[in-house]
């Protein structure tokens, strides 16, 4: 095909963050989210992962279950599994106590309830 561009597992992002970003944090740009490969400045090009699993920062105090919809509080930068005002990112695959510091998170859009 000569439309073809690549597969999609990362992308080549601007970081949209004042202090920039580590590598393995969450970033979102408009609908897009993915995990930084790589530290950088705001408005660096970088590549974040799209898909896969990673164990990323959860809201502190929040315990999660195995197979919840988890949503990305783009404020702090962080898991939660509360919907409103958040960006869906994907499933949490394994649970996550109030104590841990991170949730295991598989990367997929899934549909909104009863969609």
């Amino acid at each position: 095909m000569r439309n073809y561009v690549q597969p999609g597992n990362s992308l080549a992002i601007a970081v949209p963050y004042a202090g920039g970003i580590l590598s393995g944090q969450g970033v979102l740009v408009g609908a897009l989210f993915g995990v930084a490969a790589v530290d950088g400045a705001q408005n660096a090009i970088i590549e974040a992962a799209t898909q896969g699993v990673f164990d990323i920062t959860k809201e502190p105090a929040l315990a999660i279950t195995a197979g919840a919809r988890v949503f990305w509080d783009n404020t702090n930068r962080r898991i939660t599994t509360t919907a409103a005002g958040n960006f869906q990112v994907g499933i949490a695959s394994l649970a996550a106590l109030a104590a841990d510091t991170t949730v295991r998170v598989w990367l997929n859009r899934v549909p909104a309830l009863g969609t």
